[in-house]
């Protein structure tokens, strides 16, 4: 293994308080709250969802209301992935996330042609 390869942490079950750095993965609509980036690092002490956008809307304000209703709940049209997995799915906000994870930001896409 290359010295310049990350090395991931395979469990969530990182110490309270330990930094840590994950990345979010920026759909097209939103990059221009983003300065136009399509990736964006977020590095603190956060051990679940809700933590990490907290640290990411914290850094880029504009997201905030893109991505969370005012009750801070995620917005029925947006899909946050840790990996493959569906936080809807699991445990919503509260899912852990762990060193390294990769979290994608998804809008729902509706619409198209009757057939």
């Amino acid at each position: 293994m290359s010295a310049s390869r990350m090395i991931l942490r395979e469990t969530p079950e990182a110490a309270i308080g330990d930094p840590m750095s994950v990345v979010f993965f920026i759909p097209g609509p939103l990059r221009s709250f983003t300065n136009g980036s399509d990736r964006v690092v977020v590095e603190g002490s956060f051990s679940t969802m809700r933590e990490a956008l907290s640290a990411l809307c914290a850094s880029y304000p504009g997201l905030r209301h893109r991505i969370l209703t005012d009750q801070g709940e995620v917005r029925e049209h947006i899909n946050l992935f840790i990996g493959n997995e569906c936080v809807r799915f699991a445990q919503g906000l509260a899912t852990p996330v762990f060193d390294g994870a990769e979290i994608s930001v998804v809008p729902a896409i509706t619409g198209g042609r009757r057939g």
